[in-house]
């Protein structure tokens, strides 16, 4: 699951996204709102955590601008304004949820977890193919019932595929959901980490295609 942070002062971000890079999410941060909507309108997430009090644009007016261009991502908004009417603004203007500072990091957890069961075309909580079940909630992968131990990019890579079965993922595709912004990628890593899936849940369910990148599915 990929993330992007809009969040301007730098301690809480910091310990934000060390959080849930910990949890196996990819984090991208942005400090004022421009970046964060250039970020969240030409990069692809499953979720934008928004604080309000931002430079340059504030929360409500990125939060704004997302939807009335046609961006649907969940929005969880930030802010230190626990107010009754600042609340009803902010969902008003487009955010899926609410959280006032100070929060605990536990109930973000929940938060963006609840969130993430509301996801843009309807999957299911736990992920399944061809034996392989996979589950967001409690990072178990089995096949055939059996556990299988994944690292936490494997981890995301596999549900990532998942998501999208018999669909052919670009190398391209591939770096920008499960890798952060910022990652440094070496030109075999998406390659590295496909062998090492393949090795782990089998070598027949991920094909190559050549010249166009990855597809989970079947030998068609």
């Amino acid at each position: 699951m990929r993330i992007l942070l809009v969040e301007d002062e730098h301690r809480i971000s910091a310990s934000i996204k060390k959080g849930l890079e910990q949890e196996r999410y990819a984090v991208d941060v942005a400090f004022d709102g421009q970046s964060g909507y250039d970020l969240a309108s030409t990069e692809d997430y499953d979720l934008i955590i928004l604080d309000l009090m931002l430079p340059v644009l504030d929360g409500l007016t990125v939060c704004k601008k997302l939807r009335n261009a046609g961006f649907h991502t969940p929005i969880l908004i930030l802010t230190a304004r626990g107010q009754v009417q600042d609340k009803v603004i902010g969902l008003n203007t487009g955010a899926d949820d609410y959280l006032t500072k100070p929060f605990s990091f536990e109930e973000l957890l929940a938060r963006i977890r609840a969130l993430s069961r509301r996801p843009k075309q309807s999957l299911p909580s736990t992920l399944e193919f061809a034996g392989l079940t996979l589950d967001p909630s409690s990072f178990q992968v089995k096949k055939n019932g059996q556990k299988i131990d994944l690292t936490s990019r494997e981890f995301s890579l596999l549900e990532y595929l998942l998501k999208n079965p018999q669909k052919i993922l670009t190398r391209d595709q591939i770096i920008s959901h499960v890798w952060n912004y910022d990652s440094d990628i070496l030109p075999n890593t998406v390659e590295v980490y496909i062998r090492n899936l393949r090795r782990k849940i089998g070598g027949s369910l991920i094909h190559t295609i050549r010249g166009f990148g990855y597809r989970l599915g079947d030998s068609r």
